[in-house]
């Protein structure tokens, strides 16, 4: 039985939630110069739902005013002003990860194939599958000399350059124009664009490869369920051909790493993990090394997504809510806010910079950076946020909550950061924030978190 299906029997009314000052009536903490326009509130928090009997939502991608969801029914939905607007259909199992690279849709699924998609261009809700990865006859190529195969069960042989278990994740780095694939096979597979060829087979880790990412020009960053987080540099060697090498450990423990995020600009790299911890480590720009920022422990049980935008980072979790968290000039992360909604684990979620005409606003706010956040379940169903980075700061409601707990969110060169647990602050994205009381012992170590 899957721990996602656990249902809560206590009663609502004997839970001592229920008397929380968090769920009592707000009243106005703050001066009238710290709210300039009520309107900002209405703007900001859950903007809609999807819901299609297709099952679990396992994958999202982003490109415009289009919304591409994956699920267990092996369809891939368009999604266009929060309707249904087309989908297509892969025959290979549950879609697992998908990324856009211009005119193309790169969609990983749980039978080990990768899927290239192109919308036709004489009708816009077409999309026809033209290839896949590996290429047919770059397979065949390589099946025909023993040199290419690789043990990948007792008595069983595989060509390396096909993964032969769930591809879990896809990265682009589409400055250098590759694809990076990760996958339950424990490796990860460098694909050039230009051409689906594959470049290179890493044999990544010793347990499932759960997230890969290009980050830094020429780093590649992977986590597992093996505990580990690695940090990879590319390379070409005395052919010119390109190769990985390893570059650092980041991370090394028992608990799964299910997720990872990379926030380019400021040189942050986020790792969350089954126990519902997020890791985060500081490049320094000027001697190239990674020091360990801290962990922002916001969730009761496992984070399964992350996703970095400005200056926020969210992430979602099994315990059904995404927390929000800030990133201040100084490093110091801060929860901004919790949005929940969902009756299931959060599986996926991705992020785009909303389109805001800020003109006659500059009195109100002079920068009013919003991002919209799209968040897939699996209660069947994507939910679409507006959320803002210049949320009014709750200096009073943030110092009763650091208070109570006995102490402020601190950082040195490797200290923890930010609130611990995400406190139910409420703000202009502030949801209801559940209470509950389950663990992480009934999440196992790989394939439940997986699945």
């Amino acid at each position: 039985m899957s721990p996602y299906n656990t249902t809560t029997t206590s009663s609502v009314s004997s839970s001592p939630y229920t008397k929380s000052p968090w769920l009592l009536p707000s009243i106005n903490l703050f001066h009238q110069n710290d709210i300039e326009n009520d309107a900002f509130y209405s703007q900001n928090g859950l903007i809609g739902s999807i819901v299609r009997e297709e099952g679990h939502i396992y994958s999202l991608a982003v490109k415009g005013s289009l919304l591409y969801t994956g699920s267990e029914s092996k369809n891939i939905r368009v999604w266009k002003d929060l309707k249904d607007f087309t989908g297509f259909k892969s025959n290979s199992g549950f879609v697992k990860t998908i990324v856009i690279s211009g005119e193309k849709i790169y969609t990983g699924h749980q039978d080990g194939k990768i899927r290239v998609w192109k919308i036709s261009k004489k009708n816009p809700s077409s999309y026809k599958r033209v290839g896949s990865l590996p290429t047919f006859k770059e397979y065949v190529k390589s099946s025909m000399n023993p040199k290419n195969y690789v043990e990948v069960r007792r008595n069983r042989n595989a060509v390396k350059v096909k993964h032969f278990d769930a591809v879990s994740t896809l990265s682009l780095d589409e400055e250098a124009g590759l694809l990076y694939s990760g996958s339950w096979d424990k490796t990860v597979k460098v694909w050039r664009i230009s051409d689906s060829k594959c470049l290179e087979s890493i044999n990544a880790h010793e347990d499932a490869v759960n997230s890969v990412i290009a980050a830094f020009g020429e780093f590649v960053i992977t986590g597992a369920a093996d505990g580990i987080v690695k940090m990879w540099r590319r390379k070409q060697d005395s052919e010119n051909k390109t190769r990985h090498v390893i570059d650092r450990i980041l991370l090394r423990q028992e608990n799964a790493v299910t997720a990872l995020a990379v926030n380019q600009s400021s040189a942050v790299v986020y790792a969350a993990s089954s126990d519902g911890l997020v890791n985060f480590w500081e490049r320094d720009l000027k001697g190239g090394g990674m020091c360990h920022g801290g962990v922002l422990r916001g969730h009761k049980l496992a984070v399964l997504c992350l996703a970095a935008a400005g200056n926020l980072v969210f992430s979602g979790s099994a315990d059904k809510n995404i927390c929000v968290w800030k990133r201040d000039e100084s490093g110091i992360h801060r929860c901004l806010s919790v949005l929940s909604g969902h009756t299931g684990p959060v599986k996926c979620l991705t992020v785009k910079e909303e389109e805001v005409n800020n003109e006659g606003q500059g009195q109100r706010r002079k920068v009013d950076q919003r991002w919209i956040v799209y968040t897939g379940s699996l209660d069947n169903s994507v939910k679409v946020w507006r959320v803002s980075e210049n949320a009014p700061e709750l200096k009073m409601i943030q110092g009763w909550a650091l208070l109570s707990h006995g102490g402020t969110p601190a950082r040195d060169n490797c200290s923890t950061a930010g609130l611990s647990p995400c406190l139910p602050v409420t703000s202009a994205i502030s949801g209801n924030v559940n209470n509950s009381n389950n663990n992480n012992d009934g999440y196992q170590k790989r394939r439940q978190l997986q699945s």
